[in-house]
């Protein structure tokens, strides 16, 4: 017992050992945290010691690699600047390099900006990605007061070029009032405002407990508040009219994108210099307005080559446009929109097909159908067109088309027809697939229906065929490049003939080394 008391008693002294060592730091200020123009700046060995320093910590998540990292670090380091002096400490920690850190606080993905109080490290207020150093500091006051500004005259209403969202309320202690005031921490980029004032009422003819919005006085929309509305659904409302029907995605755009609430997103590839971009776009446009709350509407030019990734992403190439895909970001499933026409009557009805379920996705590949291999034409299929088309025995012409296309459904008797011409050709292929179906994973030139023919050769070259379809020019055709590809041929196999040639010299002189040895 005796010694069990003395265990006790030593673990007691060093926990005031622990905890007084602590309070010594605490007295020595932040000079054992590095600061740089007032940010701190943090790491695993003096993360806590800062939160227990200060009551309200705001930490930058900061991703040094990317754009959007290096955008909300400057708006940061602005708002800085502006906190000197306050009881908000700013603070930095670089997740490049804090990894263990980042992981433990569950930051490491998008850069983020979190408010840690009174030393809790488990519940930080997560700051809504900011637009500009205004927005971090309009987020901290209307988190510390009042979220809105009372409206004194309509004046102040017309000055006003951006999106102000007004509340008409009957009594600003209602919990409709605390409702708009939670929608307002998570809009710092938007004006709020309250008014109670009649001659507003009387302009607008609005009753009690509706929320406006106004741009340069002029109504956009009306929201109706009910008892039972909750925060996040005003959030929606309010985000969807601040942007317009369609949003075109650019540097400064992307993150007001992938930001919105709303997650199914319809993407307009098209050639905005094209002779039919006013007539699609508007199409496009009066789709989008049917569809406010439900579908976010996004053009991408195909012609802004920093749009490449985007379109590198979902597979979509230059000469594809116009193109419409949709996407729930969500589960990243897209579906491709199987029309010839792009008016406002076919956009509604593929995005109403997809609202319901109907629409199929645009798969990687479709399976394999049997007996694909045992008709004169060949059907395939994502999962097969590399391994068939890039046969170094086979000369294999492949037309790739899309099922809904009229133009492309002119081509397979032609295609049937050529592949009854050359039945007894040795080592030929005659295959078709369908690119609104399959994921065509390598360069191509020209519009579809596109026909490609791959040479018997061990390099992966693929020729485009540009002539008239007729069965004697196809032919033709291909008669040419078998015989370009029979000489190319003899080349390659001579040069891997010396390669394998080498590599038994090679060999040869490491196995004699071992023996020597």
């Amino acid at each position: 017992m005796k010694k069990l008391g003395l265990l006790l008693l030593g673990a007691m002294f060093c926990l005031c050992v622990s905890a007084a060592a602590d309070a010594q730091l605490d007295l020595q200020g932040d000079t054992t945290i590095p600061e740089k123009e007032g940010i701190l700046q943090l790491e695993k060995g003096n993360f806590k010691r800062a939160l227990r320093k200060h009551k309200q910590l705001l930490v930058h998540f900061y991703t040094p690699l990317t754009s959007e990292g290096h955008r909300v670090a400057a708006a940061f380091k602005a708002a800085a600047a502006e906190l000197q002096g306050s009881e908000v400490k700013p603070a930095v920690i670089d997740v490049t390099t804090e990894k263990g850190l980042a992981k433990k606080l569950h930051a490491s993905g998008q850069p983020s900006i979190r408010l840690y109080l009174s030393g809790d490290v488990t519940n930080p207020a997560l700051c809504p990605v900011p637009q500009s150093s205004a927005s971090i500091l309009t987020w901290l006051q209307r988190r510390a007061g009042t979220s809105a500004d009372l409206i004194a005259d309509l004046s102040q209403l017309e000055a006003i070029d951006d999106l102000i969202v007004v509340g008409f309320f009957k009594e600003l202690n209602h919990e409709l009032v605390q409702v708009f005031y939670a929608a307002a921490i998570d809009l710092p980029d938007v004006r709020f405002a309250l008014t109670q004032d009649d001659e507003v009422i009387s302009k607008y003819t609005v009753t009690q407990d509706v929320v406006l919005l106004l741009k340069k006085s002029q109504l956009i929309q009306t929201y109706r508040m009910k008892p039972e509305t909750p925060k996040e659904e005003l959030v929606v409302f309010i985000s969807v009219y601040q942007m317009d029907p369609v949003t075109e995605y650019n540097g400064q755009t992307a993150s007001q994108i992938l930001g919105s609430p709303v997650l199914n997103h319809a993407l307009l590839f098209v050639n905005k210099s094209s002779e039919d971009f006013r007539e699609i776009f508007s199409a496009f446009h009066n789709a989008a307005e049917a569809f406010r709350l439900k579908i976010l509407f996004v053009l991408v030019n195909v012609d802004e080559h920093r749009n490449g990734r985007l379109m590198e992403y979902f597979r979509v190439r230059h000469f594809d446009a116009p193109h419409i895909r949709l996407v729930n970001l969500t589960d990243q499933i897209t579906y491709q929109m199987l029309s010839e026409t792009l008016n406002e009557e076919s956009i509604k009805q593929f995005c109403q097909s997809y609202l319901e379920g109907k629409a199929k996705p645009k798969l990687m590949s479709e399976p394999i159908p049997e007996r694909w291999d045992q008709k004169p034409v060949k059907e395939l299929v994502g999962m097969t067109l590399e391994k068939v088309a890039f046969n170094p025995n086979k000369t294999v012409f492949v037309l790739f088309y899309l099922a809904y296309s009229e133009m492309s459904r002119a081509v397979f008797p032609l295609w049937e027809e050529l592949a009854e011409a050359v039945k007894d050709w040795e080592d030929v292929v005659i295959a078709q697939i369908d690119a609104s179906a399959n994921d065509i994973n390598m360069s191509m030139q020209g519009s579809y229906p596109s026909l490609c023919l791959f040479p018997a050769l061990y390099a992966e070259r693929v020729v485009v065929y540009t002539g008239k379809r007729n069965i004697k020019d196809l032919v033709r055709f291909m008669d040419k490049e078998m015989r370009k590809a029979k000489r190319d041929r003899v080349k390659e196999d001579e040069d891997r003939r010396k390669y394998m040639e080498t590599l038994k010299t090679e060999e040869a002189k490491k196995n004699k080394s071992k023996d020597e040895l």
